[in-house]
């Protein structure tokens, strides 16, 4: 999907706030509510608006550690991969896991847990018991320093 001048400025007001009454995006983007709610239901369609979510603090949830772990597999196969990628989705911890390039590792995991505790029984309860897993590397995140979900849009072609 091309976007316009228009489609960029929704998709930021949106980004910003996803709960924005339609009345509210028309008046910031410069549209009438018409218009503007069916851009808005042309970006949805397109699936470029992939959904609507409501982020929540990990810290007053008693969320308080988020680990980044490298996990290495042990052979380099389509089924292998497919079984470890299945096993991790169904994890709550997890919130992102991506298969990466450029250091010994396969794959890249961001899990939040309570404490030390609960992530040593989730270490050696869940992950290192999925076929395959042949090394796991944790570091912990100290500090945020950056932590948004607005994706640059200055760049998108118009």
């Amino acid at each position: 999907m091309k976007l316009d001048r228009l489609d960029r400025r929704i998709l930021e007001v949106m980004q910003d706030n996803g709960r924005i009454s339609n009345l509210e995006l028309a008046d910031k983007v410069g549209l009438s509510p018409t218009p503007c709610s069916r851009r808005v239901r042309q970006l949805e369609a397109s699936g470029l608006v992939r959904g609507h979510v409501t982020l929540l603090n990990q810290d007053q949830l008693g969320l308080k550690l988020t680990a980044w772990i490298s996990i290495t597999m042990d052979r380099h196969t389509p089924d292998r991969f497919e079984a470890f990628e299945e096993e991790v989705r169904a994890y709550p911890e997890v919130l992102e896991c991506a298969v990466v390039t450029g250091q010994a590792a396969d794959y890249l995991i961001k899990a939040v847990v309570p404490d030390m505790a609960y992530y040593e029984g989730f270490l050696l309860g869940k992950l290192t018991r999925i076929p395959g897993v042949s090394g796991v590397l944790s570091s912990f995140e100290l500090r945020r320093v950056v932590n948004r979900t607005r994706l640059p849009l200055d760049h998108t072609e118009s």
